[in-house]
C-alpha cells in the first residue's frame, strides 16, 4: 500500500486542486489486487464519473507495468475495481475546463471518465497513460485485418 498511497500523495502536493476524499482507502485496494512482480508506475486520485459536480466518487488510478487499476472503496463495506490491460486500451481523451479537467479512456468494452482533476495534471496524465500503453501495445501481435 505504501507506494500507491506516497505516489498518490505525490501526485496531491504536486497539483493541488482537484478534489480526492478517503484516497487512503482507495489506495489500498489498489495495493490488495496487485499481483507479484506488478510495480506501479504512476498514481493519480480523480472522481470516477463524467460531472463537474458529482464529488462523492472517488478513486484511485494506479500505472502498473502491466496494466491500469482503478480502485474505490465504498463507504459502508465491499470495493470496486476496474483493470485496463493494454490489449483492451483504445484511446484517452483529455478536455480542460475553466476550473478542472477530466480524462476519458475508450477501452473495447467501455468507456471510463475521471474527473475533477487539476489542469496542470493533464498533461502528465496523458503523457504516462499513452506513452507506456502505445508502447505495451508493440508486444501484441496484429491481427490479419490490421495489417
Amino acid at each position: 500500500m505504501a507506494t500507491v498511497l506516497s505516489q498518490v500523495l505525490d501526485f496531491k502536493r504536486k497539483y493541488k486542486g482537484g478534489i480526492s476524499w478517503r484516497v487512503k482507502k482507495h489506495a489500498m485496494v489498489v495495493s490488495k489486487h496487485l499481483n507479484p512482480g506488478e510495480e506501479v508506475i504512476f498514481a493519480f486520485p480523480a472522481q470516477k464519473n463524467n460531472e463537474f459536480y458529482n464529488i462523492t466518487t472517488t478513486c484511485v488510478v494506479a500505472l502498473t507495468n502491466k496494466r491500469i487499476l482503478i480502485g474505490q472503496k465504498r463507504v459502508a463495506w465491499g470495493y470496486f475495481l476496474s483493470s485496463i490491460t493494454p490489449d483492451m486500451y483504445n484511446d484517452l481523451t483529455i478536455y480542460q475546463g475553466l476550473i478542472w479537467g477530466h480524462v476519458t479512456i475508450d477501452t473495447v468494452k467501455e468507456v471510463v471518465y475521471l474527473s475533477n482533476l487539476p489542469k496542470k495534471s493533464l498533461e502528465e496524465i496523458e503523457t504516462q497513460i499513452t506513452s507506456y500503453m502505445m508502447e505495451e501495445k508493440k508486444k501484441y501481435p496484429l491481427r490479419e485485418e490490421e495489417q
